[in-house]
């Protein structure tokens, strides 16, 4: 049994986190751990969540002998003295993206790990979207031949950027560039264009970054300046294509005082995908792909299988600090354009 303490109990614990594991057999949630300052932000929804013990004192949680796994759901400059202070506590580790502000910082928490012996990772979650499941399905059955090009875009209109300073790349590119990473592993060549089209050299509300493998390269795009949606993901090989509509934008929907629940129906038909190739005939095939739903418990599965039975981790310590190597170097990019 996995006995797991939050700290924090914003959006993210409340519906990307609570929701996919409440009802297991193998996981138990016995702590909330909020400070003071931040109780009354939530406050209204810890009534609907009778079964958990909701406290300010930390220590007290550290030294629970049941509690082995730790999840840090805070703001970002708090990541990695959570990270530390869990591991040295003996307890197993997840914290939100971004990881750690600096690669430099993900090493030592790593090795932090390594020494105690724990499991330490990220999550990491949109690696179990619906539509990225569903383009790795198409990916796997072969039918676009070798892969050319990946784009991959998350857009929005929004008037005055996402921010008034840097934090795009580390708040949303963290997750479009870790897809890229799970996918293809580390890119042998990049090129980052950033730019801030609202904030010059304080913001990066506007990114396209390259990743080269040999012959294939994939792209990584935002901007806040698209009124009219590209493709979530599209993909192009010697075969054939593939396209998956525009991401629905979970900013924009509305909030509910209560207890999340997670549909785990998959996505109408609206939302499916269309693959276009050529077959052993010489025919052109269109075929539309369905997209079933995310399944953000998949992280907790490798969880309970790394810190029971010594699994490999699903995120790989290599690619956490790829990802953040490339954007330190993204947001240097970014400060540049004055």
């Amino acid at each position: 049994m996995v006995t797991v303490a939050y700290v924090g109990f914003g959006v993210s614990v409340r519906e990307y986190h609570i929701p996919y594991v409440e009802n297991r057999d193998d996981i138990r949630v016995k702590y909330v751990y909020r400070r003071e300052e931040d109780i009354p932000q939530f406050a209204e929804y810890e009534p609907f969540y009778p079964e958990i013990i909701f406290t300010t004192d930390f220590q007290s949680v550290l030294d629970d002998e049941e509690v082995n796994l730790v999840v840090v759901n805070t703001p970002d400059q708090f990541h990695v003295p959570y990270a530390k202070q869990i591991l040295n506590a003996g307890k197993h580790a997840l914290i939100e993206k971004p990881f750690a502000p600096t690669a430099a910082e993900a090493k030592e928490v790593f090795d932090l790990a390594r020494e105690k012996g724990l499991v330490c990772m990220p999550n990491q979650n949109r690696r179990f979207d619906a539509d990225f499941l569903a383009l790795k399905d198409v990916i796997n059955s072969g039918k676009i031949g070798d892969i050319v090009k990946l784009e991959s875009h998350y857009d929005y209109y929004k008037t005055n950027g996402w921010y008034d300073h840097l934090g795009t790349l580390y708040n949303l590119g963290v997750h479009t560039t870790d897809q890229v990473v799970s996918l293809f592993g580390i890119p042998e060549m990049t090129y980052f264009d950033v730019r801030s089209i609202h904030h010059p050299g304080i913001g990066d509300d506007y990114y396209d970054l390259e990743f080269y493998y040999g012959n294939m390269k994939a792209t990584v795009n935002t901007s806040m300046c698209v009124s009219i949606d590209y493709p979530r993901f599209t993909l192009h090989g010697t075969k054939g294509s593939f396209t998956l509509p525009p991401v629905v934008h979970n900013s924009g929907k509305k909030k509910v005082v209560g207890r999340h629940k997670v549909s785990m129906a998959p996505a109408s038909e609206d939302r499916w995908g269309t693959l276009v190739y050529h077959d052993e005939n010489g025919e052109t095939v269109t075929e539309k792909v369905p997209v079933d739903c995310a399944h953000y418990e998949r992280i907790y599965d490798n969880l309970v299988d790394a810190i029971e039975h010594g699994a490999e981790k699903c995120i790989k310590d290599e690619e956490v600090i790829c990802v953040l190597e490339m954007l330190e170097a993204a947001t240097e990019v970014a400060k540049s354009h004055k």
